[in-house]
């Protein structure tokens, strides 16, 4: 496991934290001294005691942890080049074979001994399999046709491997195979279920494989830049496939009780109000013109209202929905919460986020129930602000801050920016957050960088961004 580089265990180690820090894993010196004595501690050649003992030094969240196993299987890969297999690939004898197992991957024999590993749950076994699948088969590019320069250089390919072998058409042989031995169809639901797990389990082995024999070759910062998963709050909204969001949405609690401890501590230190200049001046008369003993003017803490105008369209309903829960979990550090949303129209969905009511399937229900559609069901910004000016302004008072979430694309419709500036006019402090990176607003139909001049506009791709946008418009 030393660093090719020379530097030793002790500098691949600093590389190794290095790496998860570019990754967004805050790992400080504290926690660096630390897993510099498990390295010390620990047997170097127990890979998985390594890997467990490094995470807990140096993690401080489990969803850091993915990001932790991906970077640390290319720190600490489980082996160099094709490394010592205990399995042997099956291989066709062609008459060319010289003996030493070089002839064609016997493609269905491989098959055959990967579902009796499935059936028979040999994880070891199967881990080593991939390996060997990945060295027989895995190899894709120029390699061997008279080429020259970089594109002669073969790469790996987990594609390949997958397509060739198919492990997800052997659960019915194996399933065949139990029930031919007298299993019972409860016992083969069960048994179902493990072999479904150890199939991907399978197919991981095979991807990370193929990461680390690319590494080797490419660098393990360039593979890990681009195949390194994000931790949940590092996701962008807008490009989130189903399950990402739905990792994401488990974070929303959690990231709600950060943000008030935060809050609560920038109260401590805030309570006292600002400086009041007329009064220390009388206090100071008596020390001869020196203030001595400042004089402050008494805070008046107060819950402002809350009102939430957001498109919950196409891709931009995952920001929002997430948004939404958030606002629903700190609906304690305002008066009064109110939601609307929009497509087209406004309707107010108050609702369908107050407390006690089961947030899944929330954003399910607002399309399903509100009134936000009149033609074609895309975004209409500006009949939607027009629209909440004429039926629900009304909820828009001195008292409130008013938070606008939306990409602000018009589909090349009148952004009715005065409909906007009214609505923004009746709030104490407005502000919209955006989910699009900032380098696309005003980019074709676009009205961001004009709605940006009514109110601020604040970038929020990620919940890393969100919660910081946030804590920042929260009341002290």
């Amino acid at each position: 496991m030393s660093d090719a580089s020379g530097t030793g265990l002790p500098g691949h180690l600093v590389d190794f934290v290095a790496a998860l820090r570019r990754h967004g894993v805050p790992v400080g010196p504290g926690e660096s001294v630390d897993a510099a004595r498990v390295l010390g501690a620990l047997d170097l050649l127990q890979r998985e005691q390594v890997r467990e003992g490094l995470a807990a030094a140096l993690l401080r969240r489990s969803a850091q942890r993915d990001t932790f196993d991906a970077l640390f299987d290319l720190w600490f890969p489980a082996a160099l080049g094709a490394g010592v297999s205990l399995v042997d690939v099956p291989r066709i004898d062609d008459g060319d074979d010289d003996g030493e197992g070089t002839g064609p991957v016997d493609v269905e024999a491989l098959r055959d001994l990967l579902a009796d590993l499935l059936r028979d749950g040999d994880e070891q076994t199967l881990r080593e399999l991939a390996r060997a699948a990945v060295d027989a088969i895995g190899t894709a590019g120029a390699s061997g046709r008279g080429l020259r320069g970089p594109a002669a250089r073969p790469g790996w390919s987990a594609y390949q491997v997958l397509n060739a072998i198919s492990p997800e058409t052997l659960l019915a042989r194996v399933l065949d195979g139990l029930r031919s031995e007298g299993e019972s169809d409860h016992v083969s639901e069960v048994r179902r279920r493990e072999i479904r797990d150890r199939i991907a389990r399978f197919r991981d082995a095979i991807t990370g494989e193929v990461r680390r024999r690319t590494a080797e070759q490419r660098g393990r910062e360039q593979v890990a830049r681009s195949s390194t998963p994000a931790q949940p709050d590092q996701l962008e909204f807008l490009t989130a496939h189903t399950a990402a969001l739905a990792e994401l949405r488990r974070t929303v609690h959690p990231l709600a009780r950060r943000l008030a401890s935060r809050l609560s501590a920038r109260r401590r230190r805030a309570h006292r109000g600002r400086l009041d200049l007329r009064r220390t001046l009388r206090r100071s008369m008596s020390t001869g013109g020196v203030p001595m003993s400042p004089a402050y003017r008494t805070r008046r803490p107060g819950r402002p209202e809350l009102v939430v105008l957001c498109d919950v369209s196409g891709s931009v309903a995952g920001f929002s929905h997430f948004t939404l829960l958030l606002v629903q979990a700190l609906r304690e550090q305002f008066s009064k919460v109110r939601v609307f949303a929009f497509i087209e129209r406004t309707d107010e969905v108050t609702d369908l986020f107050a407390p006690g009511v089961e947030p899944a399937g929330a954003m399910a229900r607002v399309l399903r129930e509100a009134r936000l559609t009149a033609f074609d069901g895309h975004s209409d910004y500006g009949g939607a602000f027009g629209d909440f000016l004429a039926q629900h302004a009304d909820a828009v008072t001195p008292r409130a801050s008013l938070l606008v979430l939306g990409d602000g694309r018009t589909n090349y419709r009148d952004p009715n920016l005065r409909a906007l500036r009214a609505v923004v006019g009746q709030a104490r402090h407005a502000h919209w957050l955006n989910p699009e990176p900032r380098r696309m607003w005003g980019s074709g139909d676009s009205a961001a960088t004009t709605y940006a001049e009514i109110l601020p506009m604040h970038e929020c791709r990620t919940a890393a961004q969100l919660a910081d946008v946030v804590e920042g418009l929260l009341p002290i």
